[in-house]
């Protein structure tokens, strides 16, 4: 049911405080609101709208070292009734200090998804210091279940060494492809059955519909965000639980995000930015709104981690605790709306099987043509802001290109955006176009590419098979916020975005994708060639794709 990796482990542990260590799991709570709605100001902001696909440059703030916290306190709990609201418990402080001299190593087997860089950087160790009889000079993902041995240098207090959800839930996997987002919300019979929301985009659109979009256009699992709807205000099996979560049914209070959709939009964002930054290894502590840190244990999974840094950005360390709590928090009622998730993602494991490549791409546009590198490796979907988010970790997986124009701004073009690979187009709406390369018509299988910014003229139709050159489109504006015509490029695989510079290259016609220092900096590098990355198109980012 859930996953507890133990490893023998010597550890000395000192305690100041004379009580014995309460557990951290505490007395099983019911979340319901626990602040006052705040009413802002009398301003009245423009719409957000939540699926717009931000694709205009953002700067990153400097990297932060998050603060120790070998002198962290320790989480207390006192029994209260489970049907209260989840309340912060003062306790006084305990120290904990942890010798790890004399500590044996950590024997941990690489899960799906992992590498060297990303470990050594979660277990706080160079990767040199990192054995195994595996292999580990390749550039790759190292295969499941790959015994590394690691030096255990942690002497900070970390989350509980147990996971409480598999990557398949967080991310749209086949698991979730034939789950029907309206019929579950109706026979639920809850608020969210008969609630429309309004979007500056497209109008009016049913709750339902607007969690399927949601879930296709971020590549996150329509149950889980039902499941986190339903958690924090009881949106979907009853009724908002207070005021306050009618309007912010995530509990997220900025007036900006006002209503469900974008709640959601956060609520996702933040689930994001947990998957792909332990994926990367640049996530290892949590920061709770009462100003505390705990660093994540080690080997836990990406799912886990995207479940335990959401609540952490809602709730304090006390309540935190409480929900995350395997048999009675969230993922127990997670269990009761979908039935077992660990049995579901048994049945497609590993999401990265061994040996993982890219297949052949080619250059998305025809040969001969001026076109502009406009853009280096940058999120493959959503809107982050470092003022909203915080330090931002987030899974670079796409790049941009323009087609060559007489004038900047968002203009049409002739030019022709095709086909880097042969696969049938699964989605052809809103301005992306899901090319599945398998042919077996889930985008949520095998390798996909987003095609993104394309215009409804001459758009491919759905259902279309195409090959390689095949036109799919002219780039444009559409579909997300944009300065420019361009077209925007990523790669899923299993139904997760895929890095465009990590252990599974993006090669087009030889061409290998290089980030730079931040988010749309790098260069395409072919040989002694390179094409460096120049949101103004200037000479040094022209490529011409040659024939082949």
């Amino acid at each position: 049911m859930y996953r507890i990796f133990a490893i023998i482990i010597v550890l000395s542990l000192t305690l100041s405080a004379c009580a014995a260590s309460p557990s951290i799991w505490g007395v099983p709570q019911t979340p319901t609101a626990d602040g006052t709605l705040i009413i802002p100001p009398s301003q009245t902001p423009p719409p957000l709208d939540p699926f717009a696909v931000q694709d205009d440059p953002i700067i990153f703030p400097t990297s932060t070292p998050p603060p120790a916290i070998a002198t962290n306190a320790v989480i207390a709990l006192t029994p209260q009734s489970t049907t209260s609201s989840i309340e912060t418990i003062n306790t006084p402080t305990a120290t904990l200090s942890i010798d790890t001299s004399d500590a044996a190593p950590f024997l941990y087997y690489a899960q799906s998804g992992d590498m060297l860089s990303a470990v050594a950087n979660r277990f706080g160790v160079k990767e040199s210091e990192i054995t195994s009889n595996a292999d580990l000079t390749k550039t790759t993902l190292i295969d499941p279940g790959t015994l590394l041995v690691i030096p255990n240098r942690i002497n900070e207090l970390t989350t509980p060494n147990i996971q409480i959800m598999p990557d398949a839930e967080i991310i749209f996997s086949i698991t979730a492809a034939d789950f029907d987002i309206e019929e579950f919300v109706d026979q639920q019979n809850g608020y969210l059955s008969d609630f429309e929301d309004y979007l500056g985009s497209t109008g009016k659109i049913k709750g339902s519909d607007a969690i399927k979009r949601l879930a296709l256009e971020n590549s996150i699992n329509p149950r889980m965000i039902l499941g986190l709807l339903e958690f924090e205000s009881h949106w979907v099996r009853s009724q908002p639980v207070d005021i306050f979560h009618t309007e912010y049914p995530m509990g997220f209070n900025d007036y900006h995000y006002k209503g469900m959709s974008v709640q959601l939009v956060w609520a996702v964002n933040n689930l994001s930015i947990a998957y792909y930054g332990w994926r990367a290894g640049t996530l290892t502590h949590l920061d709770f709104p009462d100003g505390s840190t705990l660093r994540l244990d080690p080997r836990l999974n990406a799912g886990t981690v995207a479940i335990q840094y959401l609540f952490s950005r809602l709730h304090n360390q006390s309540q935190w605790a409480q929900i995350i709590n395997p048999t009675s928090g969230f993922p127990a009622m997670y269990m009761e709306m979908f039935g077992d998730p660990w049995e579901l993602a048994d049945g497609i494991n590993p999401i990265f099987p061994a040996a993982l490549n890219q297949p052949a791409l080619v250059l998305p546009f025809e040969p001969n043509q001026k076109w502009s590198f406009t853009g280096g490796p940058h999120n493959g979907w959503g809107q982050l802001n470092p003022k909203i988010y915080g330090q931002v970790h987030s899974v670079f997986a796409a790049i941009d290109f323009a087609p060559a124009a007489d004038r900047t701004g968002c203009i049409p073009t002739s030019t022709w955006v095709t086909a880097s690979a042969p696969g049938l187009v699964v989605r052809s709406e809103n301005g992306a176009v899901m090319v599945d390369l398998d042919g077996d018509g889930y985008e949520q299988t095998g390798w996909n590419l987003l095609y993104m910014h394309i215009s409804p003229k001459d758009r491919v139709a759905v259902g279309t098979w195409l090959e390689s050159n095949d036109r799919i489109g002219h780039a444009s504006c559409e579909g997300g916020v944009s300065t420019g015509t361009h077209l925007h490029f990523a790669r899923k695989y299993n139904g997760e975005w895929v890095t465009a510079d990590g252990p599974i290259p993006f090669v087009l016609s030889g061409w290998r994708v290089v980030a730079g220092g931040k988010a749309y900096e790098g260069k395409l590098i072919r040989e002694d060639q390179f094409v460096i990355a120049d949101i103004n198109s200037e000479s040094k980012s022209i490529i011409i794709r040659e024939n082949e």
